[in-house]
């Protein structure tokens, strides 16, 4: 089963430390190694984003930064796992990272299944 991982966090927290990022390097490297890990990668900050909007049958775009954001993600990782519970241990070994390397850091990390869509060859 394939799973989506997402950071999500206050946006304004500063760069993540050296400490932190050789890390989850590590644990990265690790997963790919093993065939769990998919994909991943950091997000660029919201001012360098946009959102494109359906309503009311109107199309709008708002470039950003999302000021009204209390969160926003921060990054997220791909992985083939057996079960949800798998998920969890991984995330969780995730988010200790963050709390052993960046005290004080402050944010979860949502967890999502993948479903497949099948495209016909044209």
């Amino acid at each position: 089963m394939r799973f989506m991982m997402m950071v999500k966090s206050t946006e304004n927290q500063g760069p993540p430390p050296k400490e932190l990022m050789d890390a989850m390097v590590k644990l990265t490297e690790e997963a790919t190694k093993s065939g769990e890990m998919i994909g991943g990668g950091g997000l660029a900050p919201s001012a360098m984003g946009a959102r494109v909007r359906l309503s009311g049958g109107k199309l709008t775009v708002t470039d950003g930064p999302f000021t009204e954001a209390k969160e926003v993600f921060g990054g997220y990782a791909v992985m083939e796992l057996k079960s949800k519970e798998e998920a969890i241990e991984r995330s969780k070994k995730f988010m200790e990272l963050h709390e052993k390397h960046w005290p004080g850091w402050e944010g979860e990390s949502e967890i999502r299944q993948l479903f497949s869509m099948t495209v016909e060859p044209r």
